[in-house]
């Protein structure tokens, strides 16, 4: 069986300006990287008069180690749509070299539903990522220097925020201590690195509309705090102009295409716990402009990315998504309902019904909650029987959501056609698209909301030193933000050894932090790591170069 990385080299890409010239992206727009990737222009959106196509969010089920190829669907979506005469382009995050020389792997997709060129996507690209931490880093030297020079600002520097970053898995790097070696090396004091895709200049960069809206946000990041307890922001340090010009050209969004030539955008990718988990909003503003069918997807399962994407994706950049895919698989809800990695390959119902509750709650979510038509997508595996595919068909219908069985691993896009035809059906059904809360309720309140809404839980409980932040965040004026919840990918609850639909549980709060220049309140209800390690045997150990430059090893 051929590897992903062998398959996507088994296909020779298309130049890139013929995917444009399918896209409708006019050369004028177009800066290449090469001959397989290139970046669009943003004037394109201002000059555009064609009216936009549908959104379509890719979604999926609490995650677990069994996997559920929601990239993968996501990918097969787009390319099953333009397989049934239909003009679509998918929007995608790009990887971030961590995961990809650790252990979970790039995320360009797998098997026949991916883009090209794979191992440039997974490594350098366009530079993006580089960029933002060139971005990143050049604020924590100003912000040391500040200091360094007098410190006007009156920072104190036991309550410096911003930390540095590197976009790679570095757990030496998580608490340092800098500015050592006498007076003229800097002001001592304990520091940190976050991963790239951590930064909170990741989030402003995916949620920007321009460089105008841009520079603002970047200006309002919040840096640390001074002795009398009052937020000191990149504006006061007269950083966000220089940001903005390392940041000019990762801001426009990356052109590149699927192994049948759909084309994608693959732009921006900010945590999906600290931040929204999302491509940038101007990638996916261009892929609606450019297809009458825009595919897109969050991270995490859907009470994290989805819930996100939602409340503060949708409500800064004013999308109304048409319909929404939820992808499963029968391995990962078996194992929600008890089973063991080891023991996915025979049937079992019984497991399969009591891991069912998780795909129906998160169902639920989407058209009830947020009020969107819905389809299942089940990533059928060769273990899976009938018998189990059945009962997951007859739960979701009494639910009044259709399922649709995809192949798109194993026969590209042919194997999302009829997944395809569905959500063009969900398309043109009325929708009310609704938030899961209001803006005006307070900082509690919301946190309670989607607790109780999204996740299925009973209530909150807020440690003291998280009060003491709410009260400090809504006396400076941050309350009417959306909230960001930061907590375990692996239940809807806090707690990840509560797999399938916990119920009568309450998420505990730790810390409530700002995110100003992103504009959201990050609640954690655990401890995020925002600077993952290696693991014994990484992925980096099995990845190689020829002497003819061919890469091997990539997943």
């Amino acid at each position: 069986m051929l590897t992903d990385i062998e398959i996507a080299q088994s296909v020779t890409p298309k130049h890139i300006s013929e995917i444009a010239k399918t896209a409708g992206v006019e050369e004028k727009y177009l800066e290449y990287y090469g001959s397989d990737k290139a970046k669009v222009d943003l004037s394109l959106l201002r000059e555009s008069d064609k009216k936009d196509g549908k959104l379509i969010l890719v979604t999926a089920i609490t995650p677990t180690p069994a996997g559920e190829g929601k990239t993968t669907t996501t990918i097969g979506l787009a390319d099953g749509l333009r397989k049934i005469g239909k003009n679509c382009v998918v929007a995608l995050r790009e990887p971030s070299l961590g995961p990809v020389f650790g252990i979970k792997g790039g995320a360009a997709g797998g098997g026949w539903a991916q883009v090209i060129p794979m191992e440039d996507i997974n490594l350098h690209f366009t530079g993006d990522f580089h960029a933002i931490g060139a971005a990143n880093n050049l604020l924590a030297a100003m912000l040391d220097n500040h200091i360094y020079q007098g410190n006007a600002l009156n920072i104190d520097p036991r309550r410096i925020t911003w930390k540095r970053c590197v976009d790679m898995n570095d757990r030496q790097l998580r608490f340092v201590t800098d500015g050592l070696g006498g007076r003229v090396n800097g002001v001592p004091r304990e520091d940190g690195y976050d991963i790239t895709v951590a930064s909170e200049i990741m989030a402003v960069l995916c949620l920007s509309s321009s460089i105008t809206d841009l520079k603002e946000r970047l200006s309002r990041i919040i840096v640390g705090y001074t002795y009398n307890e009052e937020p000191v922001t990149a504006g006061q340090l007269h950083a966000a102009g220089a940001m903005a010009a390392l940041l000019k050209n990762a801001l426009k969004p990356n052109l590149v295409q699927t192994l049948e030539g759909t084309p994608a955008f693959v732009h921006g990718g900010p945590f999906a716990n600290i931040a929204h988990g999302c491509n940038s909003v101007i990638a996916t503003r261009m892929a609606m402009k450019l297809g009458d069918y825009a595919v897109t997807e969050a991270g995490f399962g859907a009470d994290l990315g989805a819930q996100k994407f939602f409340d503060i994706k949708c409500r800064y950049a004013g999308l109304k998504p048409s319909a929404v895919v939820m992808v499963a698989t029968i391995r990962a809800l078996k194992m929600h309902g008890g089973l063991a990695k080891t023991e996915l390959s025979s049937e079992n119902l019984e497991a399969l019904e009591k891991g069912l509750p998780n795909l129906l709650r998160h169902v639920s979510n989407i058209r009830n909650v947020y009020k969107l038509p819905c389809v299942v997508a089940v990533n059928r595996f060769p273990t899976d029987t009938d018998a189990e595919i059945d009962l997951v068909i007859e739960k979701c219908r009494a639910l009044g959501v259709n399922t649709v069985l995809s192949t798109v691993w194993a026969d590209g896009g042919k194997g999302g056609m009829e997944l395809a035809e569905e959500v063009v059906r969900l398309c043109e059904e009325e929708n009310d698209f609704s938030f899961s809360y209001d803006l005006d309720c307070s900082i509690e309140e919301k946190i309670a909301t989607v607790t109780k809404r999204v996740y299925g839980g009973v209530g909150v409980n807020i440690l003291p030193a998280a009060k003491k932040q709410i009260e400090n965040l809504t006396k400076l004026g941050f309350d009417k933000l959306p909230i960001c919840v930061a907590k375990t990918q692996y239940s809807f609850s806090d707690d990840a050894a509560k797999v399938g639909a916990p119920e009568n549980f309450e998420i505990t709060v730790k810390n409530v932090k700002i995110s100003n220049g992103a504009g959201f309140l990050v609640v954690l209800t655990g401890d995020i790591m925002t600077m993952p390690g290696l693991p014994k045997v990484p992925a980096a150990e099995r990845i190689d170069v020829d002497e003819n430059g061919v890469i091997s090893g990539l997943f």
